[in-house]
């Protein structure tokens, strides 16, 4: 399977890139993972709302020219749906069963995903009721596809 990560903006601390790599390298076992990094917008401070969805329709754009026909897409959102590890494991071993061999993930910007990646999204997943920063969810979403992998294989790492 082939697990593409769409993401709005760099990764500047080393912390967190240190983190990308030990996840992606302990992915390698099960998938074929690529990480897609789009230029974000810089969002002034106190932006109208009008401001802000401009910025999101330009981020979409940058990142809707990754995302293939054939890709199973699965966008982060604050209001999707919320999934234990264990559920979260079967979702990515029933979309291998179901033929899906392409599963992108789309993480968006500081202020949220544009509205033609919504419309895109197959799934809309959340980790949580609380926001976190874009660059920490990428470590957070590599935790949980590595350890949805483990359970699949019934490899001990789940507790």
């Amino acid at each position: 399977m082939k697990i593409t990560i769409v993401t709005v903006g760099k990764i500047k601390e080393k912390y967190l890139r240190d983190a990308i790599g030990e996840y992606s390298k302990r992915l390698s076992k099960y998938c074929k993972l690529e990480i897609v990094e789009v230029a974000d917008e810089k969002t002034p401070d106190n932006a109208s709302e009008t401001m802000e969805k401009i910025i999101r329709d330009k981020e979409a754009e940058r990142i809707l020219k990754y995302v293939r026909e054939d890709a199973y897409v699965v966008t982060l959102e604050i209001g999707g749906k919320m999934l234990d590890s264990v559920e979260f494991s079967r979702k990515l071993e029933n979309l291998g069963i179901q033929g899906k061999s392409h599963i992108l993930f789309i993480i968006g910007g500081s202020i949220g995903l544009g509205e033609a990646v919504l419309k895109r999204s197959d799934f809309p997943l959340s980790f949580s009721k609380m926001t976190f920063p874009h660059q920490l969810m990428r470590v957070i979403l590599l935790e949980q596809i590595y350890r949805g992998y483990r359970i699949m294989a019934g490899e001990p790492y789940h507790k």
